[in-house]
């Protein structure tokens, strides 16, 4: 194996191991996610407290994986594979806003002032919903890209709005 190949197949190593934890923290949060959106009404309860504090804590985590992990790859010149790169760059400012939404909600939720979760949960909690799905349906564009073998191109009309 050429030094090329070498280092091609460490780059790639590195991006499916970084692939691998994004996935299995995201399908955690989101499985705290749905176990606390299920226990609406939300009732001042520390069940619920103690819930949401480990949500949040999950939630970080997964945003700072994708966020700094990942993005931190790409960005370090990792990755060489054109398509990649340019699918990552039409994203990201998409993935910077997702990501100061979920510290805000996690900043809001994280340890409320009275211990008690805002009236506000169920809306923001629904809207914090939406943007992670929008989120997740970038990464899965990116994941998609970073899986495929050396020479396939994305199509380059599919970029978000």
């Amino acid at each position: 194996m050429h030094d090329s190949e070498t280092a091609e197949q460490e780059r790639r190593t590195g991006s499916q191991h970084l692939i691998r934890d994004l996935v299995h923290l995201r399908t955690t949060m989101l499985a705290l996610y749905a176990k606390l959106a299920a226990r609406k009404p939300f009732v001042s309860d520390d069940d619920i407290s103690e819930l949401l504090r480990e949500f949040c804590e999950i939630l970080i985590d997964y945003t700072a994986n994708a966020h700094f992990r990942l993005y931190r790859f790409l960005d370090e010149k990792s990755e060489k594979r054109r398509a990649v790169l340019d699918l990552a760059h039409r994203i990201y400012p998409r993935i910077v806003e997702s990501t100061q939404y979920i510290v805000d909600f996690n900043d809001r939720y994280d340890a409320p002032a009275d211990g008690a979760p805002s009236v506000r949960l169920e809306k923001d909690l629904s809207s914090l919903g939406e943007e992670l799905a929008e989120r997740i349906e970038l990464e899965d564009r990116l994941i998609e890209v970073l899986c495929k073998p050396r020479g396939n191109r994305l199509d380059s009309q599919r970029a978000p709005t």
